[in-house]
């Protein structure tokens, strides 16, 4: 794969937006079947420009409008925000207060520079395969949990191109959910609480709530790999110190004593397991698992109706990575040093190019042959289809809806 260089990212991006971004599924995605009038139009877009110039507040009459200007204006950054009561761009002209977001759809941070506290393989904007598998149980959880607790259907997990994983929740009652109703979910699905202070940040009490007990299930195959054999939590005495902080007093000192006879930490935590079955009703082998291992999302984020989001599709300006959907079905074999660079895409385009060239010369008369979209010639073509298959299936769903609707009403 093509290495990224910052600085090659003015020449690369006007190739990227003119050939490579997928504006046909892009746009069908954002216009929701068109149900809505001027919905598109009152979408907030923002750009971040060269030298960190951002321009909030704009909007387009429509999808091909949007292309010609991220095509003008080459942004280093995009980022979707709420749908307004009027056209963002022309809010100045409108009466104050009578401008407001009146609906987004709900979304979700999760970066790893939360779980600073729970690895030790990098730290701050560094990751690795050992620490991506947080991210991997991250959206094994909470995805889960909008589809069984929440009822949620059509959800959009997104590599954010760097160090995290972004979810758009695009159903049409939660896009007209209010500030209040998106911070009480995030609050259901928060269990780790308190700041770098917090020793313990996880706290169980019976009964055990059925969405505890369900993400439980969906850690715990992942915890060895992670903790034990990645993290090595219980590998020397300054690790195995924060993990028996969490565990009662009396356990505790059982613990000092007896772990340096063991030999790693998949021993050290069988023992502590051992101990454990002692002293019920305690919770404290699961309340390690969740503090090392379970979701952490940013509150804010979520609860802003206006909150702006990394669009989909865009490139990071870091690491020259696309952020592309992720499909559930392969989430294990996601790899996010594998997503294609724009650099690599470029370069891929190419070639592709050559090849093409090279085959006319060969042709004594070449037939004329439909165009095929740029990017199904590069590697980002399995991402678009993902993000195809998303948007085919909303529309499937709404056209199902309105059926429905039509046959109540007798309107055969």
């Amino acid at each position: 794969m093509a290495g990224f260089e910052p600085g090659s990212l003015p020449d690369l991006l006007p190739l990227y937006y003119r050939r490579l971004f997928p504006y046909g599924p892009y746009g069908r995605w954002l216009s929701y079947g068109g149900v809505v009038k001027n919905y598109f139009q009152r979408r907030e877009f923002s750009f971040t420009l060269r030298d960190d110039v951002y321009v909030r507040y704009q909007s387009f009459n429509s999808p091909q409008e949007l292309e010609k200007e991220m095509q003008k204006m080459n942004p280093y950054k995009i980022d979707v925000g709420a749908v307004y009561s009027h056209r963002p761009s022309q809010r100045n002209t409108v009466h104050m207060g009578a401008f407001h977001a009146q609906e987004k759809e709900l979304v979700f941070d999760i970066d790893m520079t939360d779980y600073n506290d729970v690895r030790r393989c990098c730290s701050s904007a560094e990751i690795c395969s050992k620490c991506w598998i947080l991210m991997t149980i991250a959206i094994r959880v909470i995805d889960r949990a909008l589809m069984e607790d929440f009822g949620v259907r059509h959800r959009l997990w997104v590599y954010s191109g760097r160090r995290g994983v972004h979810c758009w929740v695009c159903d049409d009652s939660v896009r007209k959910w209010s500030s209040a109703m998106r911070a009480a979910t995030v609050e259901y699905l928060t269990l780790v609480k308190g700041g770098s202070e917090t020793v313990k940040k996880v706290n169980l009490t019976d009964p055990i709530h059925p969405f505890i007990s369900n993400s439980l299930s969906l850690v715990e195959p992942y915890f060895e790999e992670y903790a034990l054999v990645g993290q090595d939590i219980l590998g020397s005495s300054e690790s195995w110190e924060k993990v028996v902080a969490l565990v009662p007093e009396y356990i505790l000192w059982l613990l000092l004593r007896e772990f340096p006879k063991k030999h790693d930490s998949i021993q050290r935590w069988e023992l502590l397991k051992k101990k454990m079955e002692k002293c019920k009703p305690c919770h404290a082998e699961w309340e390690i698992m969740l503090q090392y291992c379970f979701p952490r999302l940013d509150i804010n984020v979520s609860r802003g109706v206006s909150h702006l989001l990394k669009s989909p599709f865009s490139v990071h300006p870091k690491t020259g990575r696309v952020s592309v959907p992720i499909d559930l079905r392969k989430l294990d074999q996601f790899d996010p040093f594998a997503v294609p660079t724009i650099s690599c895409l470029c370069s891929e385009l190419d070639m592709a190019h050559e090849e093409e060239d090279g085959e006319k010369e060969n042709e004594a008369e070449p037939e004329p042959r439909r165009r095929t979209r740029d990017y199904k010639k590069t590697s980002l073509a399995p991402y678009v289809r993902v993000f195809e298959q998303f948007v085919e299936e909303m529309d499937k769903s709404r056209k199902g809806e309105l059926l429905k609707r039509s046959d109540l009403q007798g309107d055969f």
